[in-house]
């Protein structure tokens, strides 16, 4: 298990748009750690979701909130650097769909941003092996990317521990973040297995009490110790 803090980072492509900044203060104001936010082009991913108006405007109206922004896109290289400018305080992208990724990170870093590297269900861990010491994150896909509200895919927790070994054996310091289905149910596993950065869309945003919903995946996840 990862000695690093736990943190809840509820995914805003849960919540009611109409209400977007009401509802991310809502999450925080129930003690979530950080807010997720998905960026979908409709080309790297089936989904269009938002683009840099919506940071900016989510960054104005919670000047202290940690916006940890995923940008499922095709040409991440040109808009690392925008969505940092943006409001972000953590950048991801996926290195497949990266030209090169090593200068993508160090775009996000120049600009004083932490960085992350996304990992599909379907990506080799190997991607990192030369690009852990650059980065802040690794953000371990639960399920393919495009759409919340899927099923936790269960093989992610061995991934999870074998990222954990990873890191360990290459002297990589990182959070490690789990993006996908992720619940109560599922949360010591995780934790457990290495992860210290949960995501849940639906799990907070779908919940009748945002304070019960995150107090549950943290109690939970508490328990791996």
């Amino acid at each position: 298990m990862t000695t690093r803090q736990l943190r809840i980072a509820p995914s805003i492509l849960s919540a009611d748009f109409a209400h977007l900044a009401d509802q991310c203060q809502a999450v925080i104001d129930a003690g979530a750690d950080w807010l997720h936010v998905d960026v979908m082009d409709g080309h790297y991913v089936p989904n269009i979701t938002i683009g840099l108006p919506v940071v900016e405007a989510l960054r104005q109206a919670l000047p202290d909130a940690f916006l940890d922004v995923h940008l499922m896109i095709d040409n991440p290289d040109d808009f690392v650097g925008p969505f940092a400018r943006a409001g972000a305080d953590l950048v991801s992208f996926h290195p497949e769909t990266s030209r090169h990724p090593h200068r993508a990170i160090h775009t996000i870093k120049a600009l004083g941003k932490k960085a992350g590297l996304a990992i599909n269900p379907g990506t080799p861990l190997n991607w990192l092996d030369h690009l852990a010491h650059d980065l802040d994150l690794a953000l371990i896909m639960s399920v393919n990317p495009g759409f919340g509200g899927q099923a936790f895919i269960p093989h992610t927790v061995d991934k999870i521990r074998q990222l954990t070994a990873r890191l360990e054996a290459l002297g990589a310091d990182l959070d490690i973040e789990v993006d996908g289905g992720v619940s109560p149910s599922n949360a010591e596993q995780l934790r457990r297995a290495g992860a210290n950065v949960l995501v849940a869309g639906s799990a907070v945003f779908g919940a009748p009490n945002y304070k019960q919903a995150i107090d549950a995946i943290r109690q939970q996840a508490s328990l791996a110790g």
